[in-house]
């Protein structure tokens, strides 16, 4: 892949830590995370590659990949990371990111249904609000 500076997203790293709560740039790529990913097979980028883009700001490759919905947030990276960085939550807050990006995915509780509202568990609602809410 060749990297020039008019892909560079230097927002990315930034806005990813403040989400996730994770120091993207503690990790040096080891790819223990990756060595233990059951579900790497299935990846176009592999888990330690995925926080190597994020150092580098390569936002579009990253939110246009398949890897951030193939991640099962099994724990098993974070389990065998050397530096402590937990990659599930730094691929949900990729996920979010692409997400918000997309716009017009605004949930507000005065917009669901009373039903929806009576029956619904509040972790999901919450979880909803998260999501799709800036």
């Amino acid at each position: 892949m060749k990297v020039t500076t008019d892909k560079i997203n230097s927002n990315l790293i930034s806005e990813v830590e403040e989400i996730s709560g994770q120091k993207v740039s503690a990790c040096f790529q080891c790819a223990k995370c990756t060595g233990g990913c059951p579900v790497v097979w299935a990846m176009d980028i592999y888990p330690h590659q995925v926080l190597r883009y994020a150092q580098l700001g390569l936002a579009d490759e990253l939110l246009n990949s398949k890897t951030l919905w193939i991640c099962a947030a099994c724990q098993t990276c974070d389990s065998r990371c050397p530096r402590g960085v937990d990659i599930p939550k730094v691929i949900e807050a990729l996920r979010l990111i692409l997400l918000r990006a997309k716009g017009g995915n605004y949930l507000h509780p005065n917009d669901l249904p009373a039903k929806v509202l009576e029956n619904a568990p509040q972790q999901g609602l919450v979880s909803a609000f998260r999501k799709y809410a800036k």
